[in-house]
């Protein structure tokens, strides 16, 4: 569909409703917290029933979360170390040879028996779908990095990783995207890493991107697309097809599994759609993991618990943080957003937009890794944490830009319309408001009890009632401390089982770390995009301990 991927349009009934949409989200939130605040006032009791029924529905959804978190966990764990490569030449040998299963029990290991059964079952279904990929041999893999503030020590161990990955580093174009306003030490270490790994990938470039280009904002996305149009005439010039480059945008701090490229060729070449997708790995922050606070480990091993749980359900992912796509697409949609913060979901949306619907995310079991916004010290730690959730809260913005193209477009089928509206819709509202409902909204009618409301029968179950479901509920916070520590890198200390112990008790602390680093954030972001004060893209700090 041609659709203009933007807040701003000249069409004022478009304006009005782009202006309406923005309101929306940050005004139910509002509307939850101050609404059961006030009803508690003047109605306790249907407020203690309320808070009861809403309990159990979050109590189910922690069930379903939980169960299909150990599943995503189970099914990384059991493609941890799998030969990619040979997986590859298995689907190049597909167009002369049949798939054939292997003795599952001459195979060590149950994992390695599922997995192996997996890769047969996804062999069979894409011989059957008569869209064999090109052979290996003439993929390349164009890999972007934008740099405005990061130094030396934080972008070269995620290029060091791609060179020492199992993946050839031969079929890498690597592109360095500098911000015109760096500054002239960032200068300085862009350029020693070019001259240092120049020779290492089939080329490394190095582009600049001008300040002040007119139609763009200070984001990211400006940056990616400058980036990607010298890609565009670097593979013209090769004579490489745009539908043979598999791009991968990645933050500066990024550090790919050494696994992981072999496994996005892999996932690529076995997904009959494979110019029509994203490929989305699980982002862990493991880069500083042990540098970090303890507030600062929990909330973000709580954003790759989500995205588990989101690689779970394919057919509602949306692409998070550092993400791989096909070129061609990249180039047919018109590239990254150039005013546009939140450009890793943006990308998502506007191709999902631009193919009317016939667009997805594929998961890929595999990690890449990177930093946990860290300061010089715990305040400033908390301060860069905050700044970093707002950010990516600030994908809201995307919220009325879809819905003003669902409303536009005529061949996006109702069904994808309704559910992706309301996933996005449920998913902005949950997040800025029931952590506020969970600690404070249960206590509200006891506090603001009235003498009808303490001689009630419900104000005596309603305390037994929420202690029975927290107690439930404290099962899905167990399972979560186990795959957290399973999860964990190994801490390069002879004290390391004492650092694991005191993650355990780190999970304390949820309660308090989801409500200042999450709903607070989200709902500052909301209500930011409610009153039209909208966000400047903010650079989030990689602070290296020496």
């Amino acid at each position: 569909m041609d659709f203009n991927y933007s807040s701003k349009t000249k069409n004022r009934k478009e304006a009005r409703l782009q202006r309406f949409l923005e309101i929306l989200p940050g005004a139910l939130s509002w509307l939850i917290i101050i609404g059961i605040i006030c009803l508690s006032i003047w109605q306790p009791i249907i407020t203690a029933l309320f808070m009861i029924a809403f309990l159990l529905y979050w109590l189910l959804r922690l069930i379903y979360m939980n169960i299909f978190l150990v599943l995503s966990y189970m099914r990384l764990s059991i493609e941890k170390n799998v030969d990619w490569m040979k997986r590859i030449e298995a689907i190049d040998n597909l167009k002369s040879k049949k798939p054939v299963l292997s003795n599952l029990n001459k195979l060590k290991g149950l994992k390695n028996r599922i997995s192996q059964r997996i890769h047969y079952d996804e062999l069979i279904n894409l011989k059957k779908s008569n869209n064999l990929p090109v052979y290996s041999k003439d993929l390349y893999h164009l890999v972007i990095i934008p740099v405005i503030r990061e130094t030396y020590d934080v972008v070269a161990p995620g290029l060091k990783a791609i060179r020492d990955g199992y993946y050839p580093s031969n079929r890498f174009l690597v592109i360095i995207a500098l911000e015109e306003a760096a500054g002239n030490d960032v200068k300085k270490d862009i350029a020693r890493i070019e001259k240092e790994y120049k020779n290492d990938f089939l080329d490394l470039l190095v582009t600049t991107h001008p300040t002040g280009v007119p139609g763009e904002a200070r984001v990211k996305g400006a940056n990616t697309t400058f980036a990607a149009r010298h890609a565009a005439e670097y593979f013209n010039k090769k004579n490489i097809p745009f539908e043979n480059v598999l791009v991968s945008c990645f933050d500066a701090d990024t550090i790919a599994n050494p696994h992981y490229f072999s496994c996005l060729t892999y996932s690529f070449m076995l997904n009959p759609q494979r110019l029509r997708s994203s490929y989305q790995p699980v982002p862990v922050y493991h880069n500083n993991i042990w540098d970090a606070p303890a507030f600062g480990r929990i909330i973000d091993i709580g954003t790759s618990f989500f995205q588990l749980i989101e690689a779970t359900n394919p057919s509602k992912l949306v692409t998070f943080s550092s993400h791989s796509m096909s070129f061609k697409a990249l180039v047919d949609v018109g590239f990254w957003p150039v005013e546009i913060i939140s450009d890793d979901s943006a990308i998502f949306w506007k191709a999902f937009i631009h193919y009317d619907g016939h667009y997805g995310a594929v998961p890929i079991y595999t990690t890449v890794s990177m930093d946990i916004a860290t300061g010089p010290s715990v305040g400033k730690t908390f301060t860069n944490i905050y700044k970093q959730k707002r950010r990516w809260a600030w994908g809201v913005e995307n919220f009325p830009i879809v819905i003003r193209a669902f409303l536009k477009s005529k061949k996006i089928s109702f069904y994808k319309k309704a559910s992706y509206s309301y996933k996005l819709l449920d998913s902005f509202i949950s997040w800025s408001t029931w952590s506020f409902l969970l600690l404070i909204g249960s206590n509200l009618p006891a506090l603001f009890a009235s003498k009808r409301f303490e001689a009630s029968t419900v104000y005596y179950i309603t305390p037994r009632v929420t202690g029975i479901i927290y107690s439930l509920a404290s099962i899905g916070i167990i399972i979560c401390m186990i795959i957290s520590l399973l999860l964990l890198p190994k801490k390069k200390s002879k004290f390391s089982i004492f650092a694991k112990i005191q993650h355990i008790f780190e999970w304390l602390l949820i309660p308090v770390i989801i409500i200042f680093l999450s709903a607070l954030p989200a709902l500052d972001a909301q209500t930011r995009l409610m009153f039209g004060n909208y966000m400047e893209f903010w650079v989030a700090e990689k602070f290296r301990k020496k």
